[in-house]
């Protein structure tokens, strides 16, 4: 951007600034600390200058917002035209609960709705399975059957709202629940909206969710991206999620390329289907986690946007511009909050969420203050809301498309963390021989993805108990008294009142048209055929998730016995 006179003249005031300004006043004060890095380790400068972004061509490398390569933004206006969609994640007790939280949400201004569901949920078990006593309702809401989605979504049109499924191992199950529901409510399926995570690379990664291995597991992931092509064109199938590789410990640099590959290797397993990249790469989503250090995340989500236009183009042959678009969800940084000082936590949050707008996110996650101790309060998710609204309507980043594009260190920033993702991406490609998904699944069995992850962790730990890395209310600034807040109680009846519900569904459908359903289920994994009609059928009949996922199971075997963890 700067011509060689130019750049020669700025290194020489640079190198004046620094004898005369700078050394003087470091040698009488010095600076707080001999080294400055982000929460990734990722080192700064003291001061970047012109020279540090000399090679930046700003129309290949930045270029216009809503223009390839969309570095400063996926679209024209970003939030001059409308804010992100404010989408807080909820989910508790049973869906009557569930339901009103919902309810108070949309009341509060809330833009679009996002599930948490209960571990037995996410793992394809019944309330009544045996593994799931004690856990009933208690991380989110609990969905055995389509009786529980009625309830779930009870008073929701579902062609106004857009709903996100936070859930992976069973997320066929709940997405064809909300498309028998979309039926049972006369909405089109092409007219329903929202976003199921279906991220089963990222379960084998970091998260460590699963119930069939990873093949078969990809299998599955992309059945609901051909059917979800075919019968719900503007519901996202696959939010390739990068969050649980950072809150695992991941750097910055490693949540992005691992993130990125996940995607690239969904993209290459439904071309090998058959289908048209341009036909369903436009809905392909992404969730990035949003961590303290304000400028590296910035950067990532600019860096993310540049390398993806360019991949979508030169390896997969995309030529739609909204299959080149990267859009993404974010959520702060839930390993960043602390059970100690825990209003502290509404500073960080906010922080985190205002380099997320800065990014260029289209949907964004507030985490509320008390969720080290709990699942949140009423009055804690109102704050982290209120966080959103406050940002979008009061402080003005909004107005302004990619403000932070041209400044010297996020520009330099943006470039290092594209060239160290760009490292990433082709060592995975080179472990599967030219292929992204062979390259996971390959790293997936000899543990490279969980090494890269774990050192990562363990050198930021090290850096914590050093005191190199400040955590205030935590190893600095700390107080004595107890500043806990009141938390949010699940209600001990919880699990009763979920078993008695499941046990009324059981009495009361066909189980002569449930074991119809589940063996033409069985009969099209047997054929290779797209499973999701039958899935759809399945709950139409009122099987229950653990009866579906057991048949997935059953043709292919439980991972946990495959690696010898049974």
């Amino acid at each position: 951007m700067y011509d060689d006179e130019d750049l020669e003249s700025i290194r020489e005031a640079t190198e004046e600034w620094e004898e005369e300004t700078l050394d003087p006043v470091l040698e009488r004060h010095g600076e707080r600390q001999d080294r400055f890095a982000t929460v990734s380790n990722l080192e700064v400068d003291r001061l970047y200058t012109p020279d540090d972004v000399a090679d930046l061509d700003y129309l290949e490398d930045l270029g216009f917002p809503g223009e390839e390569p969309y570095t400063r933004g996926p679209y024209p206006t970003m939030y001059r035209g409308r804010t992100w969609t404010m989408r807080q994640f909820a989910g508790f007790g049973t869906a009557e609960e569930t339901n009103e939280r919902f309810h108070y949400l949309i009341d509060e201004g809330q833009t679009g709705l996002s599930t948490a569901f209960d571990m037995p949920t996410l793992m394809g078990l019944d309330s009544d399975d045996p593994m799931s006593q004690g856990e009933v309702g208690k991380e989110g809401v609990a969905v055995d059957t389509l009786r529980d989605m009625e309830i779930l979504f009870d008073g929701i049109d579902l062609e106004e709202i857009s709903t996100s499924f936070t859930i992976n191992p069973s997320a066929p199950v709940i997405y064809a629940m909300y498309v028998a529901l979309a039926d049972q409510q006369g909405v089109p399926r092409e007219k329903i909206r929202g976003t199921l995570q279906n991220d089963m690379f990222k379960e084998f990664i970091a998260q460590k969710e699963w119930v069939i291995p990873p093949e078969p597991s990809l299998d599955l992931v992309t059945d609901v991206v051909e059917f979800s092509t075919e019968e719900t064109p503007k519901f996202h199938p696959i939010s390739v999620s990068g969050y649980h590789i950072r809150e695992a410990g991941s750097t910055a640099v490693q949540e992005l390329a691992f993130t990125l590959a996940d995607g690239f290797g969904y993209v290459e397993d439904a071309i090998d289907r058959g289908l048209d990249v341009d036909e369903f790469a436009p809905r392909l989503s992404f969730f990035f986690n949003c961590h303290n250090s304000f400028f590296e995340e910035i950067a990532k989500y600019r860096a993310a946007r540049r390398i993806y236009a360019r991949v979508m183009d030169d390896w997969y042959g995309a030529e739609k511009a909204e299959s080149k678009r990267l859009k993404f969800h974010t959520q702060t940084a839930g390993q960043s909050l602390t059970a100690q000082q825990p209003l502290n936590n509404v500073v960080r949050v906010t922080i985190q969420a205002l380099a997320g707008v800065l990014g260029g996110t289209q949907s964004l996650h507030t985490n509320s203050f008390d969720e080290a101790l709990a699942l949140p309060s009423e009055k804690a998710v109102r704050v982290a809301l209120r966080t959103q609204q406050i940002i979008a309507d009061e402080s003005g980043v909004a107005d302004i498309v990619d403000p932070m594009g041209g400044s010297f260190a996020v520009e330099a920033l943006t470039d290092e963390t594209e060239q160290r993702t760009m490292r990433y991406l082709e060592e995975i490609r080179d472990m599967g021989d030219g292929s992204v998904r062979d390259g996971i699944l390959q790293g997936i069995d000899d543990g490279y993805f969980l090494r890269e992850i774990q050192e990562a962790s363990y050198e930021y730990q090290e850096r914590v108990e050093r005191e190199e890395e400040v955590v205030v209310g935590v190893n600095k600034y700390t107080l004595e008294e107890d500043t806990s807040p009141d938390i949010l109680q699940i209600d001990e009846t919880t699990e009763e009142r979920q078993l008695a519900r499941l046990e009324d569904v059981k009495a009361d459908r066909d189980d002569d048209a449930v074991e119809d359903a589940l063996d033409e289920l069985q009969a099209a994994i047997d054929r290779g055929e797209n499973t999701m009609p039958y899935i759809v059928d399945a709950v139409k009949a009122y099987a229950t998730m653990g009866e579906i996922m057991q048949v997935f199971e059953d043709a292919h075997g439980a991972y946990s016995e495959e690696i010898g963890l049974a």
